[in-house]
């Protein structure tokens, strides 16, 4: 039995995707304006999400449904330790700490891989796929804007993904072979629109140390257009 899972997640969060571009931070990064302070905050949270979201994928990698998603050469925990190492030094550990919206963030994927495993899915669709798609692009951006040279971007290289096209096809038709019921994809779409939501709420946090490096009026300038959603498109191939 197959469904439309992968299409319905694509669809049902066509507008939360955009939404998310158009946060000022991500606007002012997408336009080649990376400040490095906000950016390695960006990093720490991200560390912690990731951290989350494996922890628990391990956990329920024999589970019936989670099993079929479970592909360790996605995981970035690792990656964002070297990033981490990069921007705070060796010591970097005692240095970070989850800022509130990513101890929500973090409090949600414990509380559905408990309660509801199959919501489990919305998280790792939302950022793997995303990471996969625009990577390179933002790798690039991050590269040119801070000037980095000899680090600080793994956390956007696949390193045994060698076909990262292949990949997420043969990753949404395992979502399509999950077989589902309708009520259980509406379920995993409007967790799918939360995590956004989550995200969106990690880049706000991000805008004052921006606007602080930045200048209000530049900050102003680079946001002032809603944009179409960029990735987005990356995202369907």
């Amino acid at each position: 039995m197959s469904s439309n899972l992968a299409m319905q997640l694509r669809e049902g969060t066509k507008k939360a995707h955009t939404m998310a571009e158009n946060v000022g931070f991500v606007r002012c990064f997408l336009k080649g304006t990376v400040e490095k302070t906000s950016y390695r905050k960006l990093v720490a949270s991200l560390y912690f999400v990731y951290s989350a979201i494996e922890a628990e994928m391990q956990r329920l990698q024999t589970d019936p449904i989670i099993s079929k998603i479970y592909f360790p050469e996605l995981n970035r925990k690792n990656s964002l330790e070297r990033d981490l190492a990069f921007y705070f030094g060796p010591n970097w550990r005692d240095q970070i700490s989850p800022s509130p919206a990513t101890q929500t963030y973090v409090a949600r994927i414990h509380e559905i891989a408990e309660s509801a495993p199959e919501l489990l899915i919305a998280h790792s669709y939302t950022r793997y796929m995303g990471d996969l798609s625009g990577g390179q692009i933002l790798k690039g951006i991050a590269e040119r804007a801070m000037n980095l040279t000899d680090g600080g971007t793994a956390f956007y290289t696949f390193e045994t993904i060698t076909d990262e096209k292949a990949f997420k096809a043969n990753y949404r038709q395992n979502l399509d072979d999950l077989g589902l019921d309708d009520e259980t994809i509406a379920r995993i779409v409007e967790e799918a629109n939360d995590a956004f939501g989550m995200n969106m709420r990690l880049f706000q946090e991000l805008e004052g140390n921006l606007i602080k490096a930045i200048g209000q009026l530049l900050f102003n300038s680079l946001t002032r257009r809603k944009m179409q959603g960029s990735t987005e498109l990356a995202t369907a191939e």
